[in-house]
Parts: structure tokens; sequence; C-alpha cells
């Protein structure tokens, strides 16, 4: 994948099992750059235990924090499908200096498809950066999982940029984006000066 992000001139967020020792398993995402350096990778923090999708099982929980990493197309965050549903990763990445999260996903249809649409858009108006949302698509015999697809990206605003891909067939997706932005919209909107972190710590207290 090194060689290939090189010869393409293309950052890439590469999803792969992780095996770090006999029995150590992470679901995590490598991050390499346009000239092929391995800049990091973030572990998936979030595991689900549901039907058709027995990460406890496997893995172990993501703890290597919140990375943001300086690529040739900005500064890039990870979250993970599931991680998805948990405003706090997306703030630490915000916090951290993320333009772009990525949020590549392998989700059916089922109790989540109509949160597709509201969680990753609500979390880049939250906080002020692009959000590429990355879902799997088609159905896989095993577990009879029908993936839903629909990927897209979203702006700090909320607003999708370009059509939102099939939920059906396979696509490539290719937006520009327009990083300006991500400053414009916090200037508009403050939501990191207006922060009240003081006030905050009951969330996490177990």
């Amino acid at each position: 994948m090194q060689a290939l992000a090189k010869e393409l001139g293309m950052v890439l967020v590469v999803p792969v099992f992780e095996v770090e020792s006999a029995g150590n398993y992470y679901n995590t995402a490598a991050v390499i750059d346009a000239d092929g350096t391995f800049l990091g990778k973030y572990r998936k923090h979030h595991l689900p235990q549901v039907r058709g999708f027995w990460e406890k099982y496997y893995f172990k929980p993501g703890n290597l924090g919140w990375p943001v990493f300086e690529t040739a197309v900005g500064k890039v965050g990870v979250y993970i499908c599931y991680d998805r549903h948990f405003p706090e990763g997306w703030r630490a990445l915000g916090l951290a200096g993320a333009e772009i999260v990525y949020n590549p996903s392998a989700t059916s249809r089922g109790l989540s498809a109509y949160l597709w649409k509201l969680e990753q858009p609500a979390a880049a108006v939250a906080n002020e950066y692009f959000v590429a949302a990355i879902n799997r698509v088609g159905i896989e015999e095993y577990g009879d999982n029908d993936f839903y697809g629909t990927s897209y990206f979203v702006d700090p605003r909320g607003q999708f940029v370009g059509e939102v891909a099939s939920d059906a067939d396979e696509e490539l997706v290719v937006r520009d984006l327009d990083l300006g932005l991500i400053d414009e919209v916090r200037r508009q909107w403050a939501f990191y000066r207006d922060r009240r972190p003081d006030a905050y710590g009951s969330l996490v207290t177990p």
C-alpha cells in the first residue's frame, strides 16, 4: 500500500485487521502519505457486540488516543465505524487539529441506517471540519448483511459536498474540498472559543 500511495501520489487511509501479537488484535486504520511514508495508525476505541458484529470477541479497544496526521492533503484524523456514535472522539480529533476526519465503515441496513446521514453531518458542524463518511456496499452472504453504502463528504456547515453515493452499487466518490471554509466557519461559529472544559468533569466520571 505504501508503494501504491507513492506511485499514485495519493494519501491512503487503509483499514486492517491488526495483529499486534498472538491473541492481541485491533480494528485499525493505517495512514500513508502521498510519498509512501507510513505516518501512523488509529485503533478503533468503541467495539460493538451485536448480531453479526461480535467485535468484543476478536478485538481489544484502541489504546493510541486520537492521532491527527500531517499529510499532503491536510491534517487527517480517523474514526472507525461504530466509533461515530460517540461524540467525544470527534471532539478530541478537532482539538488535535483535524481538518478532515475519515470514518471507514461496514454498516448494514437496520437500526443505524437512519442515523448515517444524521450523525456525521452533525459531527462536522459541532467540530467544524470535513467528514468523509465511507460505507461498504452490497450483500455479504455470511451473516446475511446488506451494506447500504451511501458514502459521502460533508463540510463544516453540515452540507453534503456533491451527491451522496448509491446504496446498492459500488462507486468512486471524488470531491474537491475547500479547506479554507474551516477558518471561515470557525470565525462565524466560535464553538472552540466558547467551550467550557472546566464544567465538563462529570462527563468522564464513571
